[in-house]
């Protein structure tokens, strides 16, 4: 039953993005069908089952998703469930599957070449619609090509989509050549390349505003040398298909010789001064998703706009920017934003990946994200059912490519030798599951104990190779006594209370095949009260292994820093480094203050001094702001909150622990 499903799902990924052009029916049906099959497989657990590591970069894309149709939702509520509104809600909503999809589609474990199958899929309906129109045109490819091709629905509609698909494509060809299938990679090729001509037919501008961008993103993909052909290719490509282009020509032209845009620019610039109007009225809540079609009738009826709005305009404000900012105010901008930019930055910083697969899903992500950028500038892409629904099923199908290709990305095998070292006092509870996946990367193990009353000394000889016990000078001095034991060319330094997982584990021994920086930072997983937190408390990425050479700790009581020698390369790792940082709320509280009674004696020791409670207490509603907002602690739920409020308190606390070491200090000398 699994070895089919898994068969299916990938399946209707390339019926829908295939079928997307053809008809909407299909592009919804395949989303809806693989929504439900991630639904149930949610219910059943199945993927957790398998031991699937939740990617943090797929749940910061699914609160841009479940974020804008909130925003939505809100600015229908406030104004009242307005029926024109509704309408707009209920196409919005659809962003609500994002998740089933992700989830269906990393169980069937969707590949790149699954993936890349799937956009040339719509390369290939592209040129069949075409092929079609000329067949019913008896062969009269002039006719055809005076006309605005839209493949049988509207222009702009076919002409973004049938853009992207042929970018797409040519980057599914540019994957098959590394793959070394030549004859498939020369048909994806010339179908992306046919595609992007077809897409050009249907006469869209922001097709022409997107090119340079789109085909910026292929660069990454090629050699040097070509690379710096295309910076002079890019341009000449974009230049020729402007001059090819009657309707940009002929609005250039009408422009330079009048001083007049065409009919189509000067409408969109009259209904974005309208819907600018309307967010300077309602900046904070906007006027509502009904709310702007009410208000363009009502101005056309007045007379206070073109009677041509009432025929193009009603429905949205030819914008995605604008029209949520009229409709939603401020957050709506956030929103839209959101849905653009976490899942663009999300695909371009992987970019430069060495690994083949994940680079070319990075280049067909990014494109699809900043295409729509680009096009939701003059077009409300995100209030038409065909654009929105296509944008979600790419980005998820992409996605969930892109993550599974990385998790299988790790397979060379480990040619340096590492020394893993942890200091220890009372770990009873963590060291021996800190230790065994230390052992995972590690050759050797080096224990120091602080002089532990309960066993961890006793569980920590079962799996170290030395384990000494000295007496307690502070962390700083601690660790770098036991990187001085270490033999090994590299070093992992951990804590007791932390474990390396089978993937970050994976993903060190294939670095460490051939390391490509001198240093790497290993990104928090804190497990706190029974939840993983993947944002907040977990937002950083400490340093935690190094090549031994030249490399010391300094000497802080606390939060003390690894000293690595200057021009040496640091890098962050996907894998995550899982932190079981308190037992129970009352060891949360223990350990809290002494953190931060400690942090005050290492700030008094430098010299620092706070000469008013207010700095304190700014610094501590500062760290929860970040903890919790800016780091997205709130996607972690009450235990994200719970974290934030506690982080806040420490910090407050080492602040108003120094301000009492001031005033003894004054105290004394009077």
């Amino acid at each position: 039953m699994t070895a089919h499903v898994r068969t299916l799902l990938p399946l209707l990924l390339m019926i829908g993005l295939g079928g997307a052009l053809l008809s909407s029916t299909i592009l919804a049906a395949a989303t809806l069908l693989l929504a439900i099959a991630g639904m149930t497989i949610g219910i059943r657990k199945s993927l957790q089952n398998t031991g699937w590591d939740q990617p943090k970069e797929l749940r910061l894309m699914h609160f841009a998703f479940w974020f804008f149709v909130l925003v939505s939702f809100c600015s229908w509520t406030l104004e009242g469930f307005d029926y024109e509104g509704g309408k707009t809600l209920g196409t919005h909503a659809r962003f609500i599957l994002f998740w089933p999809l992700i989830v269906a589609l990393s169980y069937a474990q969707v590949r790149a070449s699954q993936a890349f199958a799937a956009v040339g899929l719509i390369a290939l309906s592209v040129i069949m619609s075409f092929v079609i129109a000329l067949a019913a045109r008896h062969g009269a490819l002039g006719q055809l090509m005076n006309t605005r091709f839209g493949g049988g629905i509207n222009p702009i509609s076919f002409g973004n989509i049938a853009l992207l698909g042929g970018m797409m494509t040519i980057v599914g060809g540019l994957f098959f050549i590394r793959c070394k299938r030549n004859i498939l990679a020369a048909l994806f090729l010339v179908a992306g390349g046919v595609a992007v001509v077809v897409s050009m037919l249907s006469e869209t501008r922001s097709n022409l505003v997107a090119l340079p961008f789109l085909l910026l993103a292929l660069l990454p993909l090629v050699g040097k040398k070509l690379r710096l052909a295309g910076f002079v290719l890019v341009p000449a490509l974009v230049i020729a298909a402007t001059a090819g282009s009657d309707r940009m020509t002929q609005s250039l032209e009408g422009v330079y010789q009048n001083g007049h845009l065409d009919t189509g620019m000067e409408v969109r610039l009259e209904v974005w001064e309208l819907a600018w109007t309307m967010f300077q009225d309602n900046p904070w809540t906007g006027i509502g998703l009904g709310g702007y079609t009410h208000s363009i009738e009502s101005s056309v009826e007045t007379g206070e706009a073109s009677a041509i709005l009432f025929d193009c305009c009603t429905g949205h404000a030819h914008s995605d920017l604008l029209n949520s900012a009229a409709t939603s105010g401020v957050p709506g901008i956030l929103s839209w934003l959101f849905l653009i930019f976490i899942p663009l930055v999300t695909f371009a910083r992987h970019l430069p990946s060495k690994h083949g697969p994940t680079a070319h899903l990075a280049a067909a992500g990014t494109m699809v994200t900043a295409g729509y950028f680009f096009f939701g500038l003059t077009e409300a892409t995100f209030n038409r059912t065909l654009f929105l629904t296509f944008y979600l099923l790419a980005v998820a199908g992409l996605g969930s490519a892109l993550f599974n290709e990385l998790s299988a990305s790790y397979t060379r095998k480990r040619t340096r030798r590492v020394s893993a070292t942890i200091i220890t006092k009372n770990e009873e509870d963590h060291i021996a599951d800190c230790l065994q996946s230390a052992r995972l990367v590690s050759d050797e193990i080096i224990v120091l104990d602080s002089g532990s009353t309960d066993r961890t000394v006793e569980i920590a000889r079962d799996y170290a190779d030395v384990v000494e016990i000295t007496d307690w000078p502070g962390f700083g001095i601690q660790k770098q006594r036991a990187l001085e034991k270490a033999t090994g060319d590299w070093v992992l330094s951990l804590d007791a209370d932390e474990r390396i997982t089978p993937e970050l584990a994976r993903e060190i021994n294939h670095h460490l095949a051939n390391p490509d920086a001198d240093a790497y930072k290993l990104p928090w997983a804190v497990t706190i009260y029974g939840k993983r937190l993947d944002f907040g408390r977990s937002g950083r990425a400490p340093l935690r292994l190094f090549r031994r050479e030249g490399v010391r700790f300094s000497d802080a009581l606390v939060h003390e820093r690894i000293l690595i020698p200057e021009g040496r390369k640091t890098k962050t790792l996907r894998g995550r480094l899982t932190h079981y940082t308190h037992r129970d709320f009352g060891h949360s509280l223990e350990k809290s203050a002494k953190y931060a009674w400690l942090g005050s004696l290492e700030k008094h020791r430098k010299g620092k001094k706070t000469r008013t409670m207010i700095y304190p207490t700014l610094r501590g509603l500062m760290t929860f702001v970040q903890v919790y907002f800016i780091r997205f602690g709130f996607l972690d739920g009450a235990v994200g909150y719970l974290t934030a409020v506690t982080y806040a308190q420490v910090t407050f606390n080492k602040y108003a622990g120094l301000w009492t070491l001031d005033r003894a200090d004054q105290s004394s000398k009077t």
